[in-house]
């Protein structure tokens, strides 16, 4: 702690302007907005953060002090003023709290009462932010037997005014001979703990995490220093060197890291301008500025400074769990070694947990490092590793060289872990915690706590990849088939499934690097895969799908699934059902482990659909695709013969079905032909728009809500309809738009709820969308206005130029509009406000939203429903939509290509 800093309190000329003033408050408030300034300067400076924080506390010892003085306690009084928590500590960033505790001899506060409260207000007054309690020494130790919180806030405590016996007393009181001994406090906080942790959903990789409360974040460090302070007495890291918790390198790295932190948590308070350790979108951009990170040509200045955060976070969880194990070993069995199980001549288990038989067992036998885990998975009932036995694998990861790497025993025993019936993926995390994995894939230690700066991948590329291969073994747990069923059905029939494993593992691995990630990995993929001296045909499955791990995913979303040329061009790429089987189960476990909320119903649906068509096509032949006659043929038999068994007249179908042209029976299955038929039918000529709803599969996982539409075709119809949809709170994923040669539009749209889920039987929610719609449409000249809606926190900081390509169908007599853009309430409805600007009919759309990107695909046409061949009229539609899609002027447009 500072002795004396002028600079920071000045103590004569503060009570100069104390005897100026007729009221102590502005004096006050000038001392203390000067103290703040000085430190912020000393940050922006590059001052020694615990210098600052330490600077802060102790200034606010001078103001508490003379505030306390202001008050008559007189020299014998029984009550003082002891700081706690954080502040007890001795560490304050720029707004945090200041924890007091007003402390007295006796349950007699009355005659204190006045006093206390005008020092209270007078803290008030004077703008410090204190957190305050009045209790007496007996009343500290009834509450702190009641409360874990309290005890632990009072263990760090300093006496700012007053008689110190007080404090002593109220410590004598609470020590672990009167409550909450050693092992019950070590058991408490290691739950609180595990509670917190699950409330950041046990990670360190959260896109906004909490600085103070995440995993790896200063809680952590603070939690080892109360048990420690319980256990020992002590408060401080370096005597937990002392005790022989940490070595001097381990102690190095922790004080390290809780000064990175520290600095990240005082520029969040300097740029909030208030208490803040969340380390939200709002301000990493400007926090990584501030300290110092720049652009480079393969990351942004954002992702470096999280990349850096993310790794800092990871090594503090990662000695924390070595201190906690520590910890539980010394308190928890106090000593007591256990029976000793040996599993072979390097290892042996005590107490369900792992450990070497020998000290220089990695030394003597390198090859030890990677064989711990192989041992972990193979026996599930092992708990996890002694922490002399983590030490020594981190000692010894200096030993992970090109030699080692190459080493037949080494190559073996990596392979071996992904054959294991158990425990791959946790101990490939066990892995890149202990700083193994990294070490023995180096192309992997660089995507280590690298992050995306976007909303759609919600993890860094590690913990996406490690996801990954989490998934893929979920899917072959018992409980999972209902959500994932074809998934579930494929990943159990796979050949080889550890190498999809490896796919897994490497379908990611060139992430920031620049270029194409998916051809960089796969060159990866494949030295990773001659080094390990894989048979050829594994190589070739394991690089193909590293190359094609997007292009299942891309197709399902992007691609007219109904167009049997989309369904052939994909069943030449595959080549063969097992490739499909394993493109298929991959694809379901990426997604997932990119961000869970992107497995909707109608994502699901369509990668179902793709997958069974794609089957029926390599079953067929790829010498044999199916033509649209023979598709249509066979849809129109099918759809007859479930509407005859219902009653229907088979003259009035095919007399309606000869209006509707080739197009409609390719783009909808014969149940939904059958279904719009006969309420076509049914529905009186005069009788308005008809409106249908339903769930596209009874399945609850899978489907979406399907709204089908057929009413005299007007050029507005698409506008009107999709600006209905976004008042009645519906997401459109797909749009189908038929026009019959009688003129009557037939459109079809996918859509889900607000929270991305189907709308369900739910008959109130239906009739809502169904009149909302039949209102709208029959009054089309009453255009709906467009929702202004807030734009949520998030999305506001991703904005990036709209991009807006434009070009004509070269199989068909139409022009795509591709629009990739920043995700904004009302998008699509001003997007079909522009098409109605522009003459434009839609003829479909695959609407698209990933994280704060919508990635839209529109098929129009003009008036004449020709595709447009006027290159300046396309070029003004699309200036005019990156103009309405940019939001108040934040881009210039990006070019973009038009291709007439």
């Amino acid at each position: 702690m500072p002795q004396l800093d002028s600079e920071l309190f000045d103590r004569s000329q503060f009570q100069a302007e104390l005897a100026l003033k007729a009221s102590p408050i502005a004096a006050f408030k000038k001392v203390i907005r000067n103290a703040r300034e000085v430190l912020d300067a000393r940050f922006l400076a590059g001052e020694d953060i615990r210098r600052l924080i330490e600077g802060r506390a102790w200034f606010v010892d001078q103001i508490l002090r003379a505030a306390w003085g202001r008050f008559d306690w007189n020299s014998e009084a029984e009550i003082a003023l002891v700081a706690v928590g954080g502040y007890g500590r001795g560490e304050l960033h720029p707004y945090s709290d200041i924890d007091l505790l007003i402390l007295l001899d006796n349950n007699d506060q009355e005659i204190f009462r006045d006093a206390i409260e005008g020092f209270l207000t007078l803290l008030w007054d004077i703008g410090l932010e204190v957190g305050q309690s009045v209790r007496s020494v007996q009343e500290c130790a009834e509450e702190a037997r009641a409360d874990l919180t309290i005890i632990t806030n009072m263990m760090e405590s300093r006496t700012i005014a007053g008689p110190e016996r007080l404090r002593q007393n109220m410590l004598k009181v609470t020590s672990p001979s009167e409550m909450w001994p050693s092992k019950e406090f070590f058991l408490a906080k290691r739950n609180e703990q595990a509670a917190r942790h699950a409330k950041y959903n046990n990670t360190e990789y959260n896109l906004e995490p909490n600085v103070k409360g995440s995993p790896g974040g200063l809680r952590d460090i603070q939690t080892i220093l109360w048990i420690a302070r319980r256990q020992f007495g002590s408060l401080n890291l370096s005597a937990i060197v002392d005790q022989g918790f940490l070595t001097e390198g381990e102690y190095s790295l922790l004080v390290a890291g809780q000064e990175f932190i520290w600095r990240v948590r005082y520029g969040l308070h300097m740029l909030a301008g208030r208490a803040e350790d969340r380390l939200l979108f709002d301000h990493q951009r400007s926090l990584a500025a501030l300290l110092g990170y720049e652009d480079s040509d393969a990351k942004l200045a954002i992702e470096r400074f999280m990349q850096k955060y993310y790794r800092v976070v990871m090594s503090i969880s990662e000695l924390s769990d070595l201190v906690g194990q520590h910890f539980a070993e010394v308190i928890l069995w106090e000593g007591d070694s256990g029976d000793a199980i040996p599993l072979n001549s390097r290892f042996l288990v005590r107490d369900g947990y792992l450990e070497v038989r020998d000290d220089s067992v990695f030394k003597r036998r390198p090859f030890a490092i990677l064989e711990i885990f192989v041992l972990l998975a193979q026996h599930p009932e092992i708990q996890g590793v002694r922490a002399e036995t983590i030490r020594l694998l981190r000692d010894h990861r200096h030993l992970i060289d090109d030699d080692f790497r190459s080493d037949i025993r080494n190559t073996s025993l990596f392979i071996e872990l992904f054959k294991c019936k158990e425990g791959i993926h946790r101990n490939l995390r066990r892995m890149n915690r202990y700083g193994i994995l990294g070490r023995y894939l180096p192309e992997f230690g660089h995507i280590v706590g690298q992050m995306q700066h976007d909303l759609f991948h919600i993890y860094t590329v590690d913990a996406h990849t490690l996801n990954v291969i989490k998934y893929l073994r979920k899917l072959s747990k018992p409980g999972v088939a209902e959500k994932y069923p074809l998934a579930s059905k494929l990943v159990e029939r796979l050949p080889k499934p550890e190498l999809i494993y490896i796919a897994g593992l490497y379908h990611d691995i060139a992430k920031g690097r620049g270029g194409d990630h998916s051809e960089l990995g796969a060159v990866d993929a494949q030295t990773f895969c001659l080094r390990h001296k894989l048979p050829a045909w594994d190589t070739r499955l394991v690089v193909w799908l590293v190359e094609n791990h997007l292009v299942m995913s891309t197709t399902a979303q992007r691609k007219d699934l109904s167009d049997p040329q989309v369904i052939n061009d994909f069943a030449q790429l595959v080549g063969d059902e097992t490739h499909l089987d394993y493109l298929y189960v991959l694809t379901v476990a990426d997604i997932n482990a990119t961000n869970p909320t992107l497995w909707n119903s109608w994502r699901a649906s369509l990668l179902r659909q793709l997958y069974t068509e794609t089957k029926r096509a390599l079953k067929r032949g790829l010498e044999n695709p199916l033509g649209r006659e023979e598709q249509i043929r066979q849809t129109q038999r099918a759809a007859l013969d479930n509407l005859v068994r219902n009653g229907t007249d088979p003259d009035d179908a095919e007399q309606l079905w000869a209006q509707l042209g080739d197009d409609y029976f390719m783009r909808h299955s014969s149940t939904d032909v059958a279904w719009h038929t006969e309420a076509i039918i049914e529905h009186p000529s005069d009788g308005g728009p008809l409106v249908l709803i339903k769930e596209t599969t009874q399945r609850e996982f899978e489907g979406g809500t399907q709204i089908f539409i057929y009413a005299p075709d007007q050029h507005d119809f698409f506008a009107v309809t999709v600006a209905a949809m976004d008042q009645l709170n519906l997401n459109i994923h797909d749009a189908r738009i038929i026009t019959s040669s009688s003129q009557f539009t037939l459109d079809t749209y996918i859509v889900l709820d607000a929270d991305g889920t189907p709308i369900g039987n739910d008959p109130v929610r239906t009739e809502e969308i169904r009149q909302g719609l039949i209102n709208a449409l029959r009054n089309p000249d009453d255009y709906l206005t467009i929702i202004q809606k807030r734009v949520p926190r998030q999305l506001k900081h991703f904005a990036f130029p709209p991009q807006v390509t434009i070009h004509n169908d070269m199989q068909r007599p139409q022009t795509i509009i591709e629009v990739i853009a920043p995700d904004r309430p009302g998008l699509l409805a001003r997007i079909g406000q522009l098409f109605l600007d522009f003459d434009l009919s839609v003829q479909n759309a695959k609407i698209a939203t990933l994280g704060e990107r919508v990635e839209d695909v529109f098929f129009v046409t003009n008036a004449d429903n020709e595709p447009l061949s006027d290159p300046q009229l396309c070029i003004r539609l699309q200036q005019a939509m990156i103009k309405q899609l940019s939001q108040a002027n934040e881009h210039q447009p990006s070019p973009s290509s038009i291709v007439i």
